[in-house]
């Protein structure tokens, strides 16, 4: 998956497409703070798809599942 990011930073409708999960997951992650790290640009959520590749990561090695 990883390997297919996009070069530019990735919305909330991007990330939850890309991962195959509903956007109400993605903004439970933020709020719950077990996501990928997101920021504001203004009142714009975005993610960098390097930040979404290390989450990935951790899950991967520690055999977690995102709650």
């Amino acid at each position: 998956m990883a390997r297919f990011l996009p070069d530019r930073y990735l919305t909330p409708v991007d990330l939850a497409d890309l991962l195959g999960v509903p956007l109400e997951t993605v903004y439970q992650w933020r709020r719950k703070r077990i996501g990928p790290r997101g920021f504001r640009v203004g009142r714009h959520l975005r993610y960098d798809p390097e930040d979404v590749r290390v989450w990935v990561d951790s899950l991967l090695d520690t055999g977690q599942e995102a709650a």
